[in-house]
C-alpha cells in the first residue's frame, strides 16, 4: 500500500528505511541497504527525496533529561487576558529553556506548554517566578507527569 501525499509517495521500501531509522538513526546506511535488499547508492537517494519533501525534518539524539537530574514534568495551560497576548506571551516562554514544547489550544487554556524541571521547588519556581509573571498571562493550571507511560512518533 502506498500512501500519497500531494508532495511524496512513500512505497514499502521507502517505510522500511523509515522504521529502521526511527528505531536508530545511527544505524548504517549499508545495513540499511542490506536489510532492504537495495544499494546503499539507492538508500542515499530515497532519503534525500524523503528529507526534499519535508517528511524527514532531521535527526537528533535524544538525551535522558533524568541523567541531568531534571525528574518533575509537567503540563501547565496558560490563561492569557487577551487572544492579542498570544505572540507575545510564546516569545517570552521561548526564553524560558525548561519550556520543551509550547501549543495554542483550544478549550479553555489559550497556550499549553510542556516544561521539565529538577523538581517540584524548581517548578514552583517557575511558575510563580518566570511564567505567571509574563505580561497577559492572567492565571495556570499545572498538571504534573507521574509516569511517562507511551512515547513514539507516528507509525509508518
Amino acid at each position: 500500500m502506498k500512501i500519497v501525499n500531494q508532495n511524496i509517495q512513500i512505497d514499502g521500501i521507502d517505510k522500511k528505511i523509515l522504521r529502521d531509522l526511527m528505531q536508530d538513526a545511527r544505524t548504517p546506511i549499508l545495513e540499511i541497504a542490506r536489510n532492504v535488499g537495495i544499494s546503499g547508492a539507492a538508500i542515499h537517494q530515497r532519503l534525500r527525496k524523503l528529507e526534499k519533501s519535508g517528511l524527514i525534518s532531521g535527526s537528533k539524539f535524544v538525551i535522558n533529561p533524568k541523567v541531568l537530574g531534571y525528574t518533575t514534568m509537567a503540563f501547565v495551560g496558560i490563561y492569557l487576558d487577551k487572544a492579542m497576548s498570544n505572540p507575545e506571551a510564546v516569545k517570552q516562554l521561548q526564553k524560558i529553556p525548561e519550556v520543551l514544547e509550547c501549543h495554542y489550544t483550544t478549550g479553555n487554556w489559550s497556550i499549553l506548554i510542556k516544561i521539565l524541571c529538577k523538581d517540584n521547588e524548581h517548578l514552583m519556581h517557575l511558575l510563580n517566578k518566570e511564567i505567571q509573571s509574563i505580561a497577559g498571562v492572567s492565571r495556570t493550571e499545572t498538571f504534573i507527569s507521574l509516569n511517562q507511560q507511551i512515547d513514539r512518533q507516528i507509525q509508518i
